[in-house]
């Protein structure tokens, strides 16, 4: 979080160097024009604030609660840097006077969204000054640029506000379990280590369902997977408001109470027991820091010899075909959402170009309306408008379709250049780069390249520059400086974008890959696995079941088990091709989704695994045994059980025992 932190104050200080710099070069070369005294003055006051904010950045992003006073901070020199240098040089119309629109597009991806909205006014009434106070501007100049770059920072804000909610969803998916809705292994050791972290008194309870095995082995996984759901729903409902639940594995749950003693925790795994009775006996154990343990690892061990004591002190029952009907009763569909729709990026980045260019067309046909009475190409330039906001709607309302389409890169180059090429006719009807449509040229470059790969983005901005640098030649005589600092303002702007996107990609492959990979075997998870599954004909789903995995665990420890897990995973993946699916979809459960003949793997898998376990195999063919997950699911675990019970289980051998 840190170096997210550092990042997001440098690249800040970045912004606030790059117009001063520009500014600086301007002056240089236009040192015989008016106030370049005081102008320079200005650029100083940018570059030394700007320079403040990146040596300091280490030091700063140290601060949760400190670290956007920089940021905020250099954004308000920078917006009355701007204002100044703007209003100094002549106003809104002149070389400087993009400095505060364009700026507003800068904070969009940069300041928090709540910030950004006073951002938003104070930029507003910045540009309110230059225009009534520098020198008049052409009809129309103001408003259009008020707008279009209004248009853009909005968008741009919205499109890094839909990445950054996707992003929180994800890290939420990554650190959940999909089938019961507590916390996974990695999000629970997470939340483990924040909370002694606080050096506070906190108590973790370990909990196994008794006998859940004999539960899977009597009535099928199904009906595990129903008894472990209403296990995790009765275990949140009892804490969620005192502290935290997770499901570290199988039948293996965990609950941590921050701020509880050893009395108070009793208190709560008394209500547990009592709780879980009704349709799940459990054993249970717990430990609290730091009275019983220092750290993390010793607490854990703490709980799983208290656990263990537990075990040994009751007679422990087995679920009921009663219980176990009245516990899927209870969750029938209530399971956990999903919380990330496939293809969502995608189709937000697709949306948001059609989205900007219905914007900008709307922007200029308001001043084709008001502003062109007696212009000469106006018709031409209000069909053009109408061309434009046609293919604009045409992306938005097709983009749910276009994220799934193999066709969506060609059609949205298509539609990219079929824009560009709208802007540069519009403006160049409208006399020129520097008219009041000419900004329409270079709007879209930051958006796209906030939304699209790095290979599509830059090219596509490449000529939209060089379609800007031909009508600024051809058409019209146009200010050299005016169109320098424009193209080099969207270049830096670009940039600034590139690098948010391309951080955010990062994180979000991360998260996608956290969220689909079990934390402990490193194979996909329940959900990667629903995810990928692609049964095609003659594909076969193989489930694989461990024998006597949980009498490996109550001999052993559960350190023990999670080995095994570990090295069952590896072999598994070893022992198919590099193209075929592996996960675990809990406890001891694994399954794979092969190419081949399934059978000869199955019997392939047996000798390998054999090597430290006995293992059942159920096996289902695609287009013979069904053709969904689910339906393969049911065929392969009764054969699995059939194959079970044809046979005597032998012991798991853990590595070392």
């Amino acid at each position: 979080m840190n170096q997210w932190r550092r990042r997001a104050i440098r690249v800040a200080a970045a912004y606030g160097f790059i117009p001063a710099l520009l500014c600086g070069a301007y002056l240089a070369g236009t040192w015989d024009g008016a106030n370049r005294g005081v102008m320079l003055a200005v650029v100083l006051v940018m570059l030394v604030f700007a320079a403040g904010g990146w040596l300091a950045a280490n030091r700063l992003s140290e601060s949760r609660l400190w670290w956007r006073v920089p940021l905020l901070t250099g954004a308000l020199v920078n917006l009355a840097g701007d204002t100044a240098l703007g209003l100094l040089d002549g106003g809104a119309a002149g070389p400087l006077g993009t400095l505060v629109p364009a700026s507003a597009v800068f904070l969009a991806i940069t300041v928090p969204p709540r910030a950004f909205l006073g951002f938003s006014v104070l930029s507003v009434l910045a540009y309110a000054i230059l225009v009534f106070c520098g020198d008049p501007a052409p009809p129309g100049y103001a408003m259009v640029h008020l707008l279009a770059y209004g248009a853009a920072a909005v968008l741009c804000l919205r499109h890094s506000t839909v990445l950054a909610s996707l992003r929180r969803r994800l890290s939420h998916a990554s650190r959940t379990d999909p089938l019961t809705g507590c916390l996974n292994r990695r999000g629970f050791d997470e939340r483990v280590a924040t909370e002694l972290a606080t050096g506070r008194t906190t108590t973790l309870v370990l909990l196994d369902l008794d006998h859940f095995k004999s539960v899977n082995d009597a009535h099928g996984h199904q009906a595990g997977d129903d008894l472990l759901t209403w296990a995790g729903h009765e275990l949140l409902a009892e804490v969620r408001d005192t502290g935290a639940v997770g499901r570290l594995g199988g039948d293996e749950f965990a609950i941590l109470l921050p701020g509880s003693d050893a009395d108070e925790a009793g208190e709560i795994v008394t209500r547990v027991r009592e709780r879980l009775a009704g349709a799940t006996p459990s054993s249970l154990g717990f430990a609290t820091f730091p009275v019983d343990a220092g750290d993390a690892e010793a607490l854990s061990a703490a709980a799983d010899r208290a656990l263990y004591r537990d075990k040994s002190s009751h007679v422990r029952q087995v679920a009921t075909a009663e219980q176990i009907g009245h516990a899927r009763t209870q969750v029938k569909g209530n399971g956990p959402a999903a919380t990330v729709a496939k293809g969502e990026r995608r189709r937000h980045s697709i949306a948001g170009p059609g989205w900007m260019a219905m914007a900008q067309t709307l922007i200029a046909l308001i001043y084709v309306g008001f502003f062109t009475e007696h212009h000469d190409h106006r018709a031409g330039m209000a069909a053009i408008c109408v061309w434009g906001f046609a293919g604009g709607l045409a992306v938005v309302t097709g983009a749910d379709w276009l994220s799934r389409a193999r066709a969506a890169r060609p059609l949205m180059l298509a539609f990219a250049t079929s824009s560009f090429l709208s802007c540069a006719a519009i403006a160049a009807l409208d006399g020129g780069v520097d008219g009041p449509l000419g900004v329409g040229m270079l709007l879209s470059i930051p958006l796209l390249v906030l939304g699209m790969r790095t290979s599509v983005a830059v090219p596509v901005s490449a000529v939209a520059a060089g379609l800007y640098t031909l009508v600024a030649v051809t058409v019209g005589d146009p200010n050299p400086w005016y169109v320098a600092l424009n193209l080099i303002g969207t270049a830096a702007t670009s940039f600034a974008c590139a690098v948010q996107g391309r951080a955010a990609a990062r994180q979000r492959r991360m998260l996608t890959r956290l969220a689909r990979v079990d934390v402990l075997t490193g194979v996909l998870n329940r959900r990667g696995f629903a995810e990928r599954f692609t049964a095609l004909p003659g594909t076969g789903l193989l489930v694989v079941d461990l024998d006597k995995f949980k009498q490996l665990n109550d001999a052993h420890g559960h350190a023990a088990g999670d080995d095994l897990l570990r090295w069952v995973a590896q072999t598994l993946r070893a022992s198919v091709r590099p193209d075929d699916l592996v996960g675990r979809l809990g406890g001891d459960e694994f399954v794979l989704l092969v190419n081949g003949n399934a059978n000869t793997v199955a019997t392939e898998l047996r000798a390998a695994l054999a090597e430290r376990t006995g293992a059942g195999i159920g096996v289902a063919i695609a287009g013979r045994d069904g053709d969904g997950f689910d339906s393969l699911y049911t065929v392969a675990d009764a054969r699995l059980y059939q194959e079970k019970l044809s046979r005597p289980a032998s012991y798991s051998a853990a590595a070392g025992l």
